[in-house]
């Protein structure tokens, strides 16, 4: 898949507890035929978020599901788990996002656990000149549907019309940042502007005010509890420790990655 890569980089290389956030958007069918055939993960989670078109996600562990416009997942991939995120269109817009949340050591090695979340289900919240997606967290009196999760995620889709402006909550010892999507918004109390597939990392603070002057301005806002534990990680596994991604790698060899290997 051809993308580009705003965290995960030489240039932002993790967000604490977020260590890689993909965006692929292409219209021509050369950028994403190819799909993320199967392959595994270990210590981490996958979070998949649709804007455009439509991918099949299946797993080792059984599960299926077919992600369109607007819908998310998010993969718990633990002590083991092969995947695939395949395209399920062969024209038009392919548009989405992947990000990579670290586990904590103590979870790391947890039976894997899959959540499908369909359009419907992300409640969508109307504020004055915006209007917001929640997959997770709380915000404005709603719940996102993901549940469960170590770092206590909040993962907002924000449109905001110009002239609108939007405080999002923030925890206070969360890491946060801001990705826009399309347009400019206008970030903190210093009102720096962010374009269109741009990367703001927030500092501390408990509210994020966005504004926009532009004539439309959309941006993925994600914040959780950093872990800060040591990481180490190569190709789909990250680790505590050297030894716990040689023995991945190891037990991904021999079969006994995944449950029943």
């Amino acid at each position: 898949m051809r993308l580009r890569r705003a965290i995960g980089g030489a240039a932002v290389p993790m967000v604490d507890p977020f260590l890689l956030l993909d965006d692929f958007k292409s219209d021509d069918p050369a950028d994403y035929a190819a799909g993320f055939p199967t392959h595994p993960h270990r210590g981490v989670e996958t979070v998949t978020y649709m804007i455009e078109g439509a991918m099949e996600h299946r797993d080792s562990v059984g599960n299926r599901g077919r992600l369109g416009p607007g819908a998310a997942q998010w993969m718990t991939a633990g002590r083991g788990i092969l995947h695939s995120e395949m395209p399920e269109q062969e024209r038009g817009l392919m548009w989405g996002l992947q990000l990579w949340v670290n586990l904590p050591a103590a979870h790391k090695m947890v039976r894997p656990r899959y959540q499908d979340i369909a359009p419907a289900a992300i409640p969508e919240i109307a504020r004055e000149k915006a209007r917001v997606r929640l997959v997770a967290g709380t915000a404005w009196g709603a719940e996102g549907p993901v549940r469960g999760i170590d770092v206590g995620p909040t993962m907002l889709d924000v449109a905001i019309e110009r002239g609108g402006t939007l405080d999002v909550a923030i925890g206070a010892e969360d890491s946060a940042f801001v990705y826009v999507l399309d347009g400019a918004l206008r970030v903190g109390p210093d009102r720096r502007e962010v374009r269109e597939r741009e990367l703001a990392v927030l500092g501390a603070g408990e509210v994020c005010r966005l504004a926009c002057d532009a004539t439309v301005g959309r941006a993925m806002v994600v914040a959780a509890r950093a872990i800060g534990e040591p990481v180490a990680r190569r190709g789909p596994f990250v680790m505590n420790t050297e030894e716990e991604l040689g023995r991945a790698y190891e037990d991904h060899r021999t079969g006994r990655l995944v449950e029943g290997g």
